[in-house]
């Protein structure tokens, strides 16, 4: 799993069915609880939003936690760090 923060938002108005309805969010990532220039966009599933910090999940585990795992993603936000 990997930590980081919301930084922002991404709209895509053509996307593959299996991803309509999904929100992408673009954070950046932390290392040893440090901000890095390293981002990701991972699809949210549990409601995160700008400067949140939040725990991601990538490769299988990740459409996994996807109700639906035909859909092609390669990251998702699981959970929102208190």
């Amino acid at each position: 799993m990997l930590s980081g923060k919301v930084i922002g938002t991404i709209v895509s108005t053509r996307k593959v069915e299996s991803l309509v309805g999904s929100k992408f969010l673009e954070v950046q990532l932390f290392r040893d609880g440090k901000d890095t220039n390293e981002y990701i966009i991972a699809i949210d599933t549990v409601g995160a939003g700008i400067g949140e910090k939040v725990l991601i999940t990538t490769g299988s585990g990740a459409r996994l936690a996807l109700d639906r795992p035909d859909t092609p993603t390669d990251a998702v936000i699981v959970g929102i760090i208190d």
